[in-house]
């Protein structure tokens, strides 16, 4: 897989654009999705495949097939430590060591490691984070997720947007406020001084609570077929005929169809498509923004600032007052540019969370891999 230089979207076409951004998910569950890819823009089954191939090699899609999701299938946590800055690469080298660990990044923020840790238990991730807490002397700050409001990093990218979903389109409403369309869109009332503004973006923001405990009733052929998938389907015309092959001369195809939408029904799968890379695609001036929100606004607050279609990422974790941590809610901005990404932040502490809050920007990525699921499956 090589990395475009210079301007990624020169060597686009307008199908291979429709690709990037129409098939993010969606992707029937057939035994010949490119055949149905292909139907969708006008171009044959072979044409379309070899397009999903050659934006793969460049870089610009990280992998296709499924996007698993780790908090249901495990045990999973956002945690952080202050490291050392003499001591700084010691304390990754321990952190990355946990093949547990998928994602760490250097934050500009006295807590200046952040990761996620994904165990196949409750018990084997906080044991994970003891482990990283004794053998670096640093403190770990531990913040699982309690709520979802929304998380999906699908969004357009073949534009010249400067943060997610800028050029989304948008309506004005009777009384002139700007909502996105929504076939559930309602009408902006007034509010309260201290009111975030009222926002209804068509996005599913509802506040679903989030267990701490890893899902311990997959079958063995479900198991089977997670690990099998974890890290993309062959980019063949049958890639689900592949990954029956893969699992056993007694596995049919349509054992795998069916096994792929029981995983989609129980959450286990959030979507099938093209996985982008948005780093190669410009969007590397991401911020996490904390903050802290009145306890008995929080639900109120998040799905507001969750159904926002600059937030890519809006969830509840804990505070943790004994280590001042005073933040409950965290949203994540994606974009190009880190002053329109400053920009949107004001508006959204403006308008919407109008309470103490921090930027943590990205400074470094120390680890970005997919969760590892045999410890997850008990394979």
């Amino acid at each position: 897989m090589s990395t475009p230089s210079g301007d990624w979207r020169a060597g686009l076409d307008d199908v291979d654009a429709a690709i990037v951004d129409g098939f993010q998910s969606g992707v029937p569950v057939t035994e010949r999705p490119f055949c149905r890819i292909g139907d969708a823009l006008g171009v044959g089954e072979d044409e379309a495949l070899e397009r999903v191939r050659r934006l793969h090699e460049s870089g610009i899609v990280r992998r296709f097939g499924a996007v698993l999701n780790p908090p249901v299938i495990g045990s999973s946590t956002l945690a952080a430590v202050r490291a050392p800055a003499d001591r700084f690469e010691e304390v990754a080298a321990v952190v990355n060591e946990y093949r547990q660990v998928n994602h760490n990044y250097a934050r500009d923020h006295e807590w200046n490691m952040w990761f996620v840790v994904t165990a196949g238990s409750r018990e084997r991730r906080d044991e994970i984070l003891a482990e990283i807490e004794e053998r670096t002397g640093c403190a770990v700050l531990n913040l699982p997720m309690r709520t979802d409001y929304y998380i999906d990093l699908e969004f357009p990218v073949v534009n010249a947007d400067r943060f997610a979903r800028e050029s989304a389109p948008r309506s004005a409403d009777s009384t002139g406020s700007v909502e996105q369309c929504s076939a559930n869109s309602q009408a902006a009332r007034p509010r309260d001084n201290d009111e975030p503004a009222s926002l209804d973006a068509g996005t599913d923001a509802s506040a679903t609570r989030v267990s701490q405990e890893a899902a311990g009733d997959l079958s063995a052929f479900d198991a089977d077929l997670l690990l099998a998938i974890q890290d993309g389907f062959a980019l063949s015309r049958t890639p689900y005929r592949d990954i029956a092959a893969r699992l056993g001369d007694d596995v049919d195809v349509a054992d795998v169809l069916e096994g792929v939408e029981r995983l989609l029904e129980t959450g286990c799968i959030k979507r099938i498509g093209c996985v982008v890379n948005h780093v190669v695609t410009g969007f590397d001036a991401n911020c996490m923004v904390v903050w802290d929100v009145p306890d008995d606004r929080l639900d109120e607050w998040g799905e507001r600032a969750g159904g926002l279609p600059s937030v890519t990422l809006c969830y509840h974790r804990p505070r943790r007052p004994a280590q001042a941590w005073p933040y409950n809610l965290f949203t994540m901005i994606h974009g190009r540019d880190a002053d329109a990404v400053d920009a949107k932040i004001d508006e959204l502490a403006a308008e919407y969370l109008p309470v103490d809050h921090e930027r943590l920007y990205s400074t470094a990525t120390l680890k970005q891999t997919g969760a590892r699921y045999e410890d997850l499956v008990g394979r």
